[in-house]
């Protein structure tokens, strides 16, 4: 054998190396890495709103017929997190006419809420003990579920598009919480 020849069997072999070197590192078994393990949760940084709701663009949603309280939603305050987080502002009205106000985040994945804060006199207060909580879907006052499954979520996955969550906050066409008709089709 010539020099060229070993020359060119030596290159060959490094190349090979190499390229099974490169094949070992995206597999996920040589890697460590496994892409369908499931993703831990980070969550994004949360700023509380500047501005109280605007009345202009608040939309009043049906949570259940046990309820004595109503719920409305401000449009406006709706932020749709790259974390998956969909956050909003929401406004309880009890049957005396007092409102409390709640800034939110909703997680579809995990179906879960958590409350960041609330507006009392005419300031946004951070909630210092806020934590993920459960969505529960079989109490009175299930305003999170109805939000979750009305408008914020698509199964267990978040809506990613603003004028499809708002199209489904219509009052018309919310199914958050589905009101109970009568054999007719018509709302009792």
């Amino acid at each position: 054998m010539n020099i060229t020849s070993k020359r060119i069997e030596l290159y060959a072999l490094g190349l090979s190396v190499t390229f099974g070197l490169l094949a070992c590192a995206g597999d996920a078994l040589e890697s460590g890495v496994d892409p369908f393990a499931p993703m831990v949760f980070k969550e994004g940084a949360t700023a509380m709103p500047l501005n109280p709701p605007n009345k202009s663009t608040t939309v009043p949603f049906y949570v259940s017929q046990q309820t004595v309280f109503k719920f409305a939603v401000d449009t406006d305050s709706i932020l749709i997190g790259a974390d998956g987080v969909t956050r909003y502002t929401v406004i309880l009205t009890s049957p005396n006419g007092n409102d409390q106000v709640q800034y939110e985040g909703i997680r579809c994945d995990s179906y879960q809420w958590r409350l960041y804060g609330t507006f009392e006199n005419g300031a946004w207060k951070e909630n210092p003990l806020s934590n993920w909580r459960d969505i529960q879907i079989h109490s009175p006052n299930r305003y999170q579920a109805a939000l979750a499954q009305g408008a914020f979520c698509s199964f267990n996955s978040q809506e990613k598009n603003l004028k499809t969550i708002v199209r489904s906050l219509n009052p018309n066409s919310f199914t958050g919480g589905t009101k109970p008709t009568n054999s007719m089709g018509i709302v009792d």
